[in-house]
This record gives C-alpha cells, structure tokens and sequence, in this order.
C-alpha cells in the first residue's frame, strides 16, 4: 500500500541520481566481474572511503574497461517513507517528523506499507519504479532489498534498526542502553529492589535495553534475579499474559521495567484483574512515550523516546545523500530521556501482599 502525502513538484535542474551504467553494462555486472559487493562499487564511484587500495584499483580498472559511466537519470522530487506494517502506534510519530522536512524543502511524501494486503504485496521494486530522490526505511530491508537501491542510486537511510547494519549503510537510532539504565535506575532511587523486567525479542534494541536494566542493578549492589525477567512480544496482550506471570508469586516485585509501552499498558490490565494498585502495589515504567501512555490511569512514567526528532533527523540526513554530498557519520543516535509520570512511587514497606485475582 502506498500514500501520497504531498505531491512533489518538478525536479529542479541538477536534482539527478545515479543509474545503471551504458548499454548493457551494469554496476551489478562491474561487482559480479571485481568480486565484491555493489555498495562497494558505489563507494568507488563516489570517491568514499572504506576500500583497500587494492580492490577500488580493480574496480576502477574494470569501470575504465567496460566504459562504464554513471548515467543521469531523472529521480522525484520526493521522499518514500517506508513501513513494513502500519500498525504501529508510533507510525504516526515518524511520519510527522519526516513530513515536516520533506515540507520544509519542497518535497512531496510517500508512505509506502510493504505488508501484503488483500494478497497484494508492494515491493522495493515498485519503490525503485516511482524513482524517489531518497528512501527513509523504518521496514528492516533485508541485505538484497538494500542492495537493490543501492544499484539504482537512490540513498536510503535506515529508521531504529533492529539488526546490526554494515558499516556504510547510515542510519539513526536512539540510545536504547541509556533509556533501560534510566529508568531502572529512577525504581532504584525510589527504594525499589524488586524490579522485574518484561523483556523483548533477541534482536539488539530489546537486549541493548536489558543491557541497561541489568547495568542499573549492578551499579546499584542489586543482584538481578533471572525469574524476575519474562520474554514476551512487543504487545498489550503478551505484556499483560507476562505481568500475570510476574504477579502471581507470591514474593511478586514491586516494580517493573518494560520495553516498550504496549507492554506496559497490558501490565496495567494485569495489575486491575489482580486488584493491584499502581503506582501504590507496584510501579511501571515504559519505553516510547507514545502519545496515549499521558491519558491512561495513572498516565505512564516512560523513557521518552524522541521519534519525531528522530524521524526529522533521518530525513535531512536522506536528502543530504540525495544531493550527492558527503555525511559527517554514518550513524546517528539521539538521546532518550525520562518522562517521570504518575505510574511509579517508593514500595510500600513490608512484604508485598497479593491481590485478589478477579477484584476491582
């Protein structure tokens, strides 16, 4: 599914993306004959660094062979924000901030859902046809689909990855480790030492936040307690089914720390059915800072992530690259904070007692 925010205007002279080479000679077919990668060979075509003097002498050899030239090909004057699913309630977040620059420079945006629909699915390859100056991906693409707009010139930043990217594909996140340490460490200066943590999938933003829970315990002569760590999805119902678990012991934490904050809205129901007050039984902390968490009761002490600022940094970025010039780092990570609510006071004295399952 794709959307069009704005309609970009024409592209101004000079606005030109690199393409396939002449005739039948491709960027493809120069790293297939040098043997390495076309991200490599796009380094040797635009004077970047990251290559042995060795291996960009045999692709410039092979570029003056085969005559290969890089084209000038019309791109949109256009951003194309991709997701892979829209279902996130934080899409919304990312979208603002990238509408915002793509405004700011006149340019039109493209929302692009590459989950399949009705069973029709929108590909990279539909995103290489509509030609966009740059690609802002929340998506996690896999390493053919980068390779793919790498071959057609077209820049791509990665939003918050999940995985570990190569060193030259840019990117911009956020500081996950510093957001788990915070507001582990904010429970601990409450009084609490029972903190659980409902912890997320094995890919480096869930385990970099655990990294920091785990840091925060540690720094404070707190052994952790691996019972006290439940893996669950990033969802209201696996945060609820996970909290559940935590508070149906009977020595329960007082606190708990979660990943993101659909987990923690489903600690909030598990804290309800089990006649569980929060903050006064049991404090919770999130992670996102999605708008809705200030509404709820009591609204949620999260760790403030910024997407918008995210989202704006990772479009100027793109257009940056878009323009054909140099970016200072390849990748970026804007601070998390604490936003402290009414979700977490100091632990009532005493053993913690157990609610009532199924009281109000």
């Amino acid at each position: 599914m794709t959307t069009d925010y704005r309609a970009g205007e024409p592209a101004a002279d000079g606005q030109r993306s690199q393409g396939e080479g002449s005739g039948s000679v491709t960027i493809a077919y120069i790293a297939e004959a040098a043997g390495v990668s076309i991200p490599t060979v796009s380094k040797v075509l635009n004077r970047r660094t990251g290559v042995s003097d060795q291996t960009r002498a045999r692709v410039e050899a092979l570029i003056t062979l085969h005559g290969y030239r890089k084209p000038i090909a019309n791109r949109s004057n256009t951003v194309e924000l991709l997701f892979r699913e829209l279902e996130s309630m934080w899409a919304t977040e990312v979208i603002r901030g990238v509408e915002r620059v793509a405004r700011k420079h006149r340019f039109g945006l493209t929302v692009t859902e590459l989950a399949s629909r009705d069973g029709q699915a929108t590909t990279v390859d539909d995103t290489i046809n509509r030609r966009p100056n740059c690609v802002v991906s929340v998506a996690q693409l896999t390493s053919a689909e980068r390779a793919q707009l790498h071959a057609k010139g077209i820049p791509l930043i990665v939003f918050d990855p999940v995985d570990e990217l190569p060193d030259d594909v840019p990117f911009v996140g956020t500081t996950n480790f510093r957001g788990g340490h915070t507001a582990t460490r904010h429970l601990l200066e409450l009084g609490h030492r029972r903190i659980a943590m409902i912890t997320g999938p094995d890919h480096p933003v869930c385990l970099t936040r655990k990294a920091g829970y785990l840091s925060a315990l540690a720094d404070a002569g707190v052994t952790a307690d691996p019972t006290l760590l439940v893996q669950a999805s990033l969802v209201r119902e696996h945060g609820h089914a996970a909290a559940l678990e935590l508070l149906a012991r009977s020595d329960r934490p007082t606190a708990i720390c979660t990943t993101n904050d659909m987990q923690a809205l489903g600690v909030y129901q598990a804290a309800r059915e089990l006649g569980l007050s929060v903050p006064d039984d049991l404090s919770v902390v999130g992670f996102d800072d999605l708008p809705i968490v200030a509404w709820v009761e009591p609204p949620l002490t999260t760790v403030h992530q910024p997407l918008t600022e995210m989202a704006v940094a990772a479009t100027e970025l793109a257009l940056t690259l878009g323009r054909g010039e140099e970016v200072s780092q390849a990748g970026v990570e804007i601070a998390t904070t604490l936003t402290v609510r009414g979700s977490t006071a100091p632990p009532k004295h005493g053993i913690p007692r157990k609610g009532k399952a199924g009281s109000k």
